[in-house]
């Protein structure tokens, strides 16, 4: 269990304005003069917690941390089916963290994360060598298809009560498809009813280690996982070479 430094509040916060109608929620905490370090969260659509803060020595460390497009304190929120998410690529995540650390005055930025957060610091890292210090990551993803196969249905062989469960909420004959686009599909609906039910039973019992927040976090969570995780392999995801990743050494 690794120990965590006493619970702290920011210093600053804002709300930065990335383009199409999205704006950012952003907050930094501990030394105003330290070494600057930005917390990439999961997900996607998970959102920064509290406890995320405590992840940094607040005497060495100025942290940043900040909720992603569509999701946590970020507007607009994933969670209503009104949002347009056109606009929520890894491209767009990863110039708004661009952006944000211009808007912040930080020359070069540690970066850390985990799950999701890993492949969006990688992808920064590949298009920003310059701008990044040093890369620590957790719970390692590229959000390669087989690793969203493995995760969606390779699981089943160790939670094959949860995974009965979480192919069942995909309804009718989605349930023997494609999974994932069954649940991109029911998010997508007007029916506040539909998406909560599609919501939970997306993450059933110990399936998955990290949980959901509340309605709407777990929304917007559901929701941008769905539509990443479809989309995986697409153009939409960077590649993450061995040559782009020598340039941030």
């Amino acid at each position: 269990m690794v120990e965590l430094y006493p619970p702290i509040e920011p210093y600053d916060q804002g709300m930065l304005d990335v383009g199409e109608g999205n704006h950012v929620y952003w907050e930094t905490c501990g030394n105003p003069d330290g070494k600057p370090a930005v917390m990439v969260h999961g997900g996607p659509g998970q959102g920064i917690t509290p406890n995320m803060r405590r992840m940094f020595d607040p005497a060495r460390y100025r942290a940043v941390l900040f909720d992603q497009r569509g999701c946590g304190q970020s507007t607009p929120h994933a969670s209503d089916p009104a949002t347009d998410i056109r606009y929520n690529t890894t491209g767009h995540l990863v110039a708004d963290m661009e952006r944000l650390r211009e808007h912040l005055g930080i020359d070069r930025w540690l970066l850390t994360g985990g799950s999701w957060g890993t492949t969006l610091a990688l992808v920064y890292a590949e298009r920003y060598p310059h701008r990044v210090s040093q890369i620590m990551l957790s719970a390692i993803s590229t959000t390669r298809r087989s690793e969203i196969d493995w995760l969606y249905r390779g699981v089943a062989r160790f939670f094959p009560e949860e995974w009965e469960r979480f192919r069942d909420g995909a309804g009718g004959t989605d349930r023997d498809g494609d999974l994932v686009a069954a649940y991109a599909r029911l998010m997508e609906s007007s029916d506040s009813q539909v998406r909560n039910q599609a919501a939970s039973s997306w993450a059933p019992g110990k399936m998955w280690s990290c949980p959901l927040s509340p309605t709407p976090g777990r929304w917007s969570a559901v929701s941008l996982t769905a539509m990443y995780w479809l989309s995986s392999g697409s153009a939409r995801t960077t590649s993450l070479t061995p040559d782009g990743l020598k340039k941030t050494r």
